[in-house]
C-alpha cells in the first residue's frame, strides 16, 4: 500500500466545496493533473467515468463511497493496481477542513508509486489550494 494525503482550513461551506466536487468535466479548473473527466450518470455511489490525466492515458474510475455533503471516494483501476482518491470534509471549531488523500493497493503499487506516486505528492497540495480558493470566490 502507498499513501499520501493533504488536509487544509477553509472559510467556504460544504455546499461550495460540494459543488466544485460533484462537477466532473470541471475537475481540471481547480486540479491542473487532470485534462479531461466524464461522468457516466449521476453523482452518486457505483456511477463510472473516465478521466485522462495530464500527459497521461484515459483511466476508468467508479465513485465507489459517497456521503453527501461530507465526502466521496473515486477509484481509479491501474494495471494490477488500484488507487483510491478520497476527499472528505470535517467541520472543525475553526472552520471546514478539506481533506484529499490518495490510497493505492494492489500487486503493481510498488511501480504506480514511483511512476505517478511524485506527481501526486507535488500536485495533491495545488489542487486543494485551488479548489479552496475557488470555493471561497462564489
Amino acid at each position: 500500500m502507498w499513501t499520501t494525503e493533504i488536509s487544509r482550513k477553509t472559510t467556504a461551506t460544504k455546499e461550495q466545496i460540494w459543488k466544485l466536487w460533484t462537477d466532473v468535466p470541471n475537475w481540471n479548473v481547480w486540479d491542473k493533473e487532470v485534462e479531461t473527466s466524464k461522468l457516466f450518470g449521476q453523482f452518486q455511489k457505483e456511477t463510472k467515468g473516465i478521466l485522462k490525466p495530464t500527459g497521461g492515458p484515459k483511466a476508468k474510475f467508479e465513485i465507489t463511497e459517497l456521503t453527501n455533503l461530507k465526502s466521496f471516494t473515486s477509484r481509479s483501476f491501474l494495471p494490477l493496481c488500484k488507487m483510491d482518491f478520497i476527499h472528505t470534509m470535517t467541520e472543525t471549531k475553526d472552520g471546514l477542513e478539506i481533506t484529499h488523500k490518495v490510497v493505492m493497493t494492489g500487486f503493481m503499487t510498488f511501480l504506480f508509486s514511483k511512476v505517478i506516486g511524485s506527481k501526486i505528492i507535488v500536485g495533491l497540495p495545488i489542487a486543494v489550494e485551488k479548489l479552496i480558493e475557488l470555493a471561497e470566490k462564489n
